[in-house]
């Protein structure tokens, strides 16, 4: 067991440049990936479980003792996220199906890998926690009612359709984790070291599905994705540091709204995008899984060396899945 925490230490640690090497793989070979889509739900199930099982009663106590908080994080993220993708694709024109997959990403909820950043970043933790976890739980009604309005101009979306996928990939298998924890917490808390190798893997893994699927799209149109993508996350990151600011959050809740709201659920965009719409839909979402990381990275560096005159030092939830210091 000692080896495998070294070594699910080690790839949380490379976790940036472990998902790049997988998208430039993908790109050299797409062959070799090109035919794993039908597996990119399953890996996202899979890696909602694991985020499932990290999660306890305690994380959500902040609910009651914060709601407003709470209610100005969340409400950030699906109005800043969402609105930035359709006016990001609006400005730079970009196609049907790219600017359907912007949309997905931007109506996503939080990614778990933003927890990891928000507690490198000397941030609100248990924010970032209730922030994700929250925004997750309502995924299933908030990320089709968003797309619908917002992408329907673009695609046909079926509503209902991206309803029942978000239940099978995202709900069932967070509260499925939430069970195992609560009736077999023994096993569960042995596994715990087990999920940061399990969430790398899996998220590399849909990124070199993705881009394989869409290697001619992205060859052609890359550095305009490429600048969409960028813009969307950077434009995040700053807008939730501004919207907590204006809502006269301390410099720890700045600093986890910001990377909450900056960093989504890729992962779970590529899925729907793969499911839903096309392989080129699901493009920026696996850009995105790659820049957010690499984004977030630097910004928390940049944040740990300046205080952020803490009460007390943040804590990182146990077994937390995402990148490691």
């Amino acid at each position: 067991m000692d080896q495998v925490r070294v070594v699910s230490a080690f790839v949380g640690r490379w976790f940036a440049v472990i998902v790049v090497l997988a998208g430039a793989l993908a790109l050299a070979v797409p062959g070799a990936f090109a035919g794993g889509t039908a597996a990119v739900p399953w890996l996202l199930a899979v890696i909602m479980l694991g985020m499932g099982m990290t999660l306890r009663p305690v994380d959500f106590a902040i609910v009651a003792r914060r709601p407003w908080a709470l209610l100005a994080g969340v409400a950030t993220q699906f109005v800043v996220m969402p609105g930035l993708a359709f006016g990001i694709a609006q400005v730079l024109d970009l196609s049907p199906a790219l600017s359907a997959g912007m949309v997905l990403v931007g109506s996503a909820p939080g990614g778990t890998a933003s927890n990891v950043i928000v507690y490198l970043a000397r941030g609100d933790t248990a924010l970032s926690v209730a922030m994700t976890s929250v925004s997750t739980l309502l995924a299933p009604v908030l990320t089709p009612l968003l797309v619908l309005w917002l992408a329907g101009q673009y695609l046909p979306v079926d509503g209902a359709g991206l309803f029942t996928s978000i239940l099978q990939i995202v709900l069932v298998p967070v509260l499925l984790g939430l069970l195992l924890r609560r009736l077999v917490p023994r096993l569960i808390e042995r596994l715990l070291d087990l999920l940061p190798l399990v969430s790398v893997a899996g998220i590399a893994a849909v990124v070199a599905i993705v881009v394989a699927a869409s290697a001619d799209t992205l060859l052609s149109v890359g550095l305009l994705v490429v600048v969409a993508v960028i813009a969307h996350n950077l434009l995040g990151l700053g807008l939730g540091y501004a919207v907590a600011r204006a809502c006269g959050f301390d410099e720890q809740g700045r600093r986890a709204v910001s990377i909450e709201v900056g960093m989504q659920n890729s992962g779970l965009a590529a899925a729907l995008a793969t499911a839903h719409f096309s392989a080129a839909a699901a493009l920026p979402a696996a850009l995105f899984s790659v820049w957010h990381n690499v984004s977030g990275s630097l910004l928390a560096g940049h944040w740990a060396r300046r205080s952020a005159a803490p009460e007390s030092e943040p804590t990182l939830p146990a077994g937390a899945p995402g990148p490691r210091p």
